[in-house]
């Protein structure tokens, strides 16, 4: 795919319009320049041009076509085929309510000759519709063979999920000061005690929970994912508390937020990763964290497979926050977060209010809000498992 788009953005002229060749006939789509990334689709007239429709599914953008079902993640590289999660090589990009597509997805996606479904002339820009189109199915990997078998809890999880909770900071590492904490409260404090009650919460559920830390300790960041959350991992969940620097109206700030791993779309995500990206100078030299290399980790395609998982969970989580914080839901974001940079596993990082405002600190530091935040968590936690369990249940089905 990456060659493919090279030969596209390096030609001296690419197709201005792309042309769709269907049984109904021949439709003509006009192709936009973004910022010399090379050719975007608009999705909207590609929908139709396949017969399909367009709608919105959280953050999701979702193509419904005859021949073939795809999200897209906006303002990112991410595509999800039905069965695979796919990083295209350039970025889709909105322009106010429609949104953009590289040209590589129809090249390389939709006209993959295993998926007998259409055929791509670069030449001219055209995708032809071929006869008795036969979808193409790649089974999600697995970490075990046969765990769709495994006998079921009374709350409907296949037993033998495994999660990593991973309190913020912590030892030497406070974390922000804590604003409006009772004093020598620190963001290490809550985050440890939120921690260790989502743990209670998933075993009762018949969860099995590892900690990155059970007291007061440094554990560096680039050893959390890694050391804690090995194959038998469902899910790494760190969490954290956010604050804001001294500046007019900063108090009144507040909400709740989750993050999975990506480039930061707003100032506000770069500011959220750069705060909690800072814990890096308490690592020991040997075990330092790069974090430049984040474009090459969201190219690999180990850590892609889990990003579309990584997003349903932040998902839930935010679908559960709200229903037990007063703040505002700032909603799904993802931002190169160091901490998750070393997950080969799904992976979220989630902020669970404002330190730096005064309702937010006092529910926050608040035994009964801390059992709040605690159960929505551990609510999140296992609809994600549900989902999970569904989505590879359809796909051994598939297998099989």
């Amino acid at each position: 795919m990456i060659a493919a788009w090279l030969a596209l953005i390096g030609a001296a002229v690419w197709p201005g319009q792309l042309q769709v060749s269907t049984a109904q006939g021949l439709k003509r789509i006009d192709l936009i320049q973004w910022q010399g990334e090379g050719p975007l689709v608009p999705l909207g007239a590609l929908a139709r041009a396949l017969s399909g429709t367009v709608v919105n599914e959280g953050n999701w953008v979702v193509l419904d076509a005859p021949t073939g079902h795809f999200r897209f993640l906006p303002e990112s590289p991410l595509v999800h085929d039905g069965t695979r999660l796919l990083a295209l090589p350039a970025t889709t990009h909105r322009r106010g309510d429609s949104l953009y597509i590289p040209l590589a997805f129809v090249a390389e996606v939709l006209a993959d000759p295993a998926r007998k479904a259409w055929s791509w002339s670069p030449g001219t820009g055209l995708l032809a519709q071929r006869t008795e189109p036969t979808p193409l199915v790649v089974p999600l990997s697995r970490k075990s063979v046969g765990a769709d078998s495994r006998s079921r809890l009374q709350n409907g999880l296949k037993a033998g999920h495994h999660i990593t909770i991973d309190a913020g900071h912590g030892g030497t590492d406070p974390g922000n000061p804590g604003l409006y904490f009772p004093r020598g409260v620190r963001e290490k404090d809550v985050t440890l005690a939120v921690a260790l009650k989502v743990r209670s919460e998933l075993e009762r559920r018949g969860v099995s929970v590892t900690m990155t830390r059970t007291t007061d300790t440094l554990i560096n960041l680039g050893q959390r994912a890694p050391r804690y959350c090995r194959a038998e991992c469902d899910l790494f969940v760190s969490i954290h508390v956010n604050s804001l620097e001294k500046r007019p109206g900063y108090t009144a700030v507040r909400g709740f937020e989750t993050y999975f791993l990506g480039e930061a779309r707003t100032t506000d995500a770069a500011r959220v990763a750069r705060m909690e990206n800072d814990a890096i100078r308490y690592n020991t030299a040997s075990e330092d964290v790069d974090v430049s290399d984040l474009a090459y980790i969201l190219k690999d395609m180990q850590s892609n497979e889990f990003l579309r998982a990584s997003a349903r969970a932040a998902e839930y989580m935010q679908s559960m926050l709200v229903e037990v914080e007063s703040g505002p839901d700032k909603g799904v974001k993802s931002a190169g977060f160091a901490v998750l940079t070393t997950a080969r596993r799904p992976s979220v990082l989630v902020e669970i209010g404002y330190a730096t405002n005064p309702a937010d600190a006092r529910m926050m530091s608040s035994n009964s809000g801390q059992d709040r935040i605690a159960e929505a968590l551990a609510n999140a936690i296992v609809n994600y498992l549900k989902w999970y369990d569904r989505l590879t249940a359809d796909t051994q089905t598939v297998d099989h």
